[in-house]
């Protein structure tokens, strides 16, 4: 049985411009053990957060964003809102442009995903382990993390801390997957609000459980294991440790 609560699914979003907002917490971890509710949340772009919801997302006591977006899409767009005690962290993993690989829709979407995921755990060590890092320290928490659509950037960010924990790759799959509603959600808004909007591709829009499911396996093979991956990247056992003395109940 899937450890992937639905209450914390997509539609759930307490933030009316964000689509992909949810807890990371209520799975199921090392030893039984609960990863905590209410320490981490993943989301799409923060930018679009405005003053009426500056209320709901104060209400759930957010003391560090990392940001996961090129700085061009940073430059663009914009930050979450300044709040009082809100510490702000612009973390780029460094990868290639999604757009350098044209998605042939006669391939698999899953394979052509963990592919894409594959080359960014390659190029962007540094980005993520400084990001699991900053998860790591419970100084930091709650902490909630996004990149643009909050799916792929932030899924491997949110895979990797969940896999530490202890997590069944099914269950990091699965909510994974959850952002392919999410994604949904936003092209019914963008359709709404900018009808001239070009649709976006496959790969911009579904999250395939499979393209999870493939990448822990395949980054397994080539370091043993996820802790594996994240010590070649520098995260340092102490982190390791502390991260799942924090998210886990």
């Amino acid at each position: 049985m899937s450890g992937v609560d639905t209450t914390d699914a997509p539609s759930r979003s307490p933030f009316p411009a964000l689509f992909n907002f949810r807890d990371v917490g209520g799975l199921t971890g090392h030893d039984g053990r609960t990863v905590r509710r209410g320490r981490l949340y993943r989301s799409d772009s923060l930018h679009r957060i405005d003053e009426t919801d500056q209320a709901a997302f104060t209400a759930l006591g957010i003391r560090t964003v990392i940001d996961l977006r090129r700085p061009s899409e940073v430059a663009r767009d914009g930050r979450v809102p300044a709040y009082d005690g809100l510490a702000y962290r612009h973390i780029h993993p460094e990868h290639q442009d999604w757009a350098e690989f044209p998605y042939d829709r006669r391939e698999s979407l899953a394979r052509w995903l963990a592919d894409r995921y594959a080359a960014l755990a390659q190029t962007g060590t540094a980005g993520l382990a400084e990001a699991v890092g900053l998860i790591a320290d419970s100084a930091n928490a709650p902490v909630v993390v996004h990149c643009l659509a909050g799916k792929d950037r932030t899924g491997i960010v949110c895979a990797l801390t969940l896999a530490v924990l202890g997590v069944a790759d099914a269950d990091i799959a699965a909510d994974y997957a959850l952002s392919t509603e999410a994604s949904a959600r936003f092209s019914a808004w963008v359709a709404a609000t900018n009808p001239e909007a070009e649709e976006l591709p496959p790969p911009y829009l579904a999250s395939p459980a499979d393209a999870m499911t493939l990448f822990l396996d395949e980054l397994r093979e080539g370091y043993g294991s996820v802790d594996g991956y994240l010590r070649h990247a520098g995260v340092t056992d102490g982190q390791l440790a502390t991260l799942r003395d924090h998210l886990l109940d």
